[in-house]
């Protein structure tokens, strides 16, 4: 019987499990934002709260915990230096899930996960990318197209 036994399982071992929301954690603290299954955001909720909840104390037994959980120093170090402190006054309730639509492949259905008071940078349009790599290939076939003239003129005087 399954009594009292709330751990999210997720198909995974105990090993594979743990080492997966440290992961998905630490891509949440470096990124600000993830997005994954509602299930494995579910899971990574409760071990991304109890690290900003070590991050306010900020003690160094606090970052070792931190350090031992994650297993990754830089995100400890942007744990601890930005995400807790905007955190400061907040009692709980640090990350938020908003959940999307159903994934094509095997319809499992997909969140974001990310924090609540750290503000997003939003990425940039594809389109302007776009634009200038356009611009910059055009530039360089008019340019190849230049060259290539003075090349057979160059050989052409080489060979007289």
């Amino acid at each position: 019987m399954r009594h009292r036994k709330r751990t999210a399982k997720l198909g995974r071992q105990f090993e594979h499990r743990n080492a997966m929301l440290s992961n998905l954690v630490c891509s949440l603290i470096k990124h600000k934002r993830v997005t994954t299954t509602l299930a494995k955001a579910k899971a990574a909720r409760s071990v991304a709260e109890k690290m900003v909840t070590l991050g306010k104390n900020g003690t160094i037994h606090d970052r070792r915990l931190a350090a031992a959980r994650l297993h990754q120093e830089d995100a400890v170090r942007i744990l601890f230096n930005e995400i807790a402190p905007t955190q400061k006054e907040r009692n709980g309730g640090y990350t938020r899930i908003i959940r999307m639509n159903q994934r094509q492949g095997d319809a499992a259905e997909l969140a974001i996960l990310e924090w609540v008071d750290v503000a997003v940078a939003e990425p940039e349009p594809p389109k302007a990318e776009k634009e200038t790599k356009s611009a910059a290939e055009g530039e360089g076939k008019k340019a190849k197209k230049a060259k290539a003239p003075k090349k057979e003129k160059e050989t052409a005087e080489a060979a007289r």
